[in-house]
């Protein structure tokens, strides 16, 4: 399975607002500038988190994005459907397969699926703050 930019981008610019969970909102230029992402590119992908129920907008001033909820109830997984769609390796799971029952192939994608989307939704913002804590004995280090 390859995610694409928007999936890697996605994640990237979730993990820094649970950086800053708590905190000021903050705003798309800011978070594009210390993630390396594009700043037209992240406003684009703000939208589909908003929608998914994963960040918060303020307006104003003094206004910007927040996530919607602690980090450690926003999972990867749901980053990436938000922006990404269904997480299914192959075509046959998310659509009507002629060969599903007693497929052989379709039993092992259903497996991986099951198992990506598993290990995708056990992952949260707050294990990932914690395993950069670990590798890098801080949060803000500059790893990506």
């Amino acid at each position: 399975m390859k995610l694409s930019t928007k999936g890697r981008y996605g994640v990237r610019a979730m993990y820094d607002l649970a950086l800053y969970y708590g905190q000021a909102p903050q705003s798309v230029k800011c978070i594009a500038e210390r993630q390396g992402i594009p700043e037209a590119y992240l406003e684009q992908l703000i939208a589909p988190l908003r929608k998914a129920g994963l960040v918060i907008s303020i307006r104003g001033a003094q206004g910007g994005y927040t996530l919607a909820g602690a980090p450690e109830e926003i999972s990867v997984g749901a980053i990436l459907r938000a922006v990404e769609g269904p997480l299914a390796t192959t075509a046959c799971i998310t659509e009507e397969c002629e060969h599903s029952e007693g497929c052989a192939m379709h039993a092992l994608w259903e497996r991986i699926h099951k198992g990506v989307n598993d290990l995708m939704d056990s992952i949260s913002l707050k294990d990932m703050l914690d395993d950069v804590s670990r590798t890098c004995g801080q949060n803000r280090c500059s790893c990506h």
